[in-house]
Formats: C-alpha cells, structure tokens, sequence
C-alpha cells in the first residue's frame, strides 16, 4: 500500500505540475498578447499622427506658374490669377509692411518680384485671426492687405507659388513664408522692399491706360534698358 500510495502522491504532483505549467502558460501568452496589442496600437496611435501631421503642414496643394521677371507696364494688368503670382507688373513696386486698405496689384507683384511674401484676406476677417496675420507681416519682405472678392479667407502669395488658406491659424502659412520668401524663383532676389510707394489703390489707383504724350514734348527715343527705379506716390491735394 506504501508504493500505492507514494504512486498516488506522485502522479498527483505530476499533475498538479502541469495544470501549474498550463496556467503560467497561458498567463504569459495574455500578457504577450496584451502587450503585443499595446504596441501595435502606440505605433497606429504615432503613425496616425504622423500622418496626420504632415498633411496638416504639407505644401503638397500650393499653386506655381511660371512667370518671367523685368516685365514692366505702367497700366492696369489683368491677371490670370486673384490675387496675382507673378506677371507684368508697375515699374515701381510696393513697401513692404502692413496695409489696413487694398493696394495695387501691379506694384505688389513688383515687390514679389523683390522676394516678398504677399498675404491678403477677405476684408471681413476675424480681428483674432487678423492679428495673427500682422504677427506675421511684421518681419522684412511681406506684405499685408485686405483683398475683397478673395479665393479663400487668406491666400499666401510669392513669386510663381500661392496657397489658399481657410484659417489664419493654418500651420502651412508659417511654412510658406519660411520656403517661398526670398525663394528660389525670386526674379530679382536681394532687391530692396523699400523705397518705392505706399500708396493704396484708393489713393493712387494704377491706370487703365497709359497717358496719351504730346509729341512736341516727347523725348528721343533711346534704345536703353527701362530701369527698376520706384515711381513716387500720389500727393494728395489740399
């Protein structure tokens, strides 16, 4: 009976070993599992981001054409796009800086072709997003002005690249401006954003057509190159 019994005992312990053995098994296979799980979803969870991220900032939907520089015209312009980016343009361009009023077209093509970043807005723009735009107008080559009848509610516009905007806020602005302004296809990269006019189109509206000349006054006619000086702003009369 003792042999029986020690048998007994033994085979008892054996089983008791497996369904131990099963259980720690099966245990860490749920915890394998469940972390296994935990990692797949942290990398969805990052992926998901990352995607996300980068087509909140991508500059994959901006616009370019292909304009060349030095095309100057002292008349009003109609452009293929509004607002322009690129094209023939005044002789003289804009100073950079901020404007409450819409300025012209011509000269602020101009100073794109300087390297500035034009950023225009419907005129009904949130005062909290308008603030964020001077914050970013406040820096050397950019330009800012309301724009009625625009695209969107904000369009960034340089030379031969524009993206149109439904926020302010948008992070793809910031970008824009650090890539585009000054960029690459700056026709006239490193010329001055100052020193040409101020003026609005309310106080100096370009003309449709260029002013008839006298001919007993007019000056021979010289074969050499127009230059790119400013042409001076309106003064208003008393």
């Amino acid at each position: 009976m003792t042999k029986e019994k020690a048998q007994a005992r033994r085979e008892h312990l054996a089983r008791m070993r497996a369904d131990q053995q099963r259980k720690e098994r099966r245990t860490a296979f749920l915890m394998w599992g469940a972390g296994g799980l935990v990692i797949v979803l942290l990398v969805g969870l990052v992926a998901f981001y990352m995607v996300n991220e980068r087509a909140a900032t991508s500059l994959d939907n901006v616009t370019s054409a292909k304009y060349t520089g030095s095309q100057h015209t002292q008349t009003k312009v109609t452009y293929k796009e509004s607002p322009p980016l690129g094209g023939e343009h005044n002789p003289a361009w804009q100073n950079c800086g901020i404007y409450d009023q819409p300025i012209n077209n011509e000269t602020a093509v101009h100073s794109m072709e300087h390297g500035a970043v034009w950023i225009t807005y419907r005129p009904d723009l949130p005062k909290a997003e308008l603030d964020t735009l001077k914050e970013l107008a406040s820096k050397d080559y950019m330009l800012l002005s309301p724009y009625p009848e625009l695209p969107s509610k904000v369009v960034a516009s340089s030379w031969n690249k524009q993206l149109k905007l439904d926020s302010a806020e948008d992070p793809r602005l910031p970008k824009f401006i650090i890539k585009y302004k000054n960029g690459p296809e700056t026709p006239e990269l490193g010329a001055s954003c100052s020193g040409g006019v101020g003026s609005t189109t309310a106080e100096a509206p370009v003309p449709a057509t260029a002013p008839s000349a006298d001919p007993s006054q007019s000056a021979p006619a010289s074969d050499a190159p127009a230059t790119d000086a400013p042409v001076p702003s309106a003064t208003p009369a008393p």
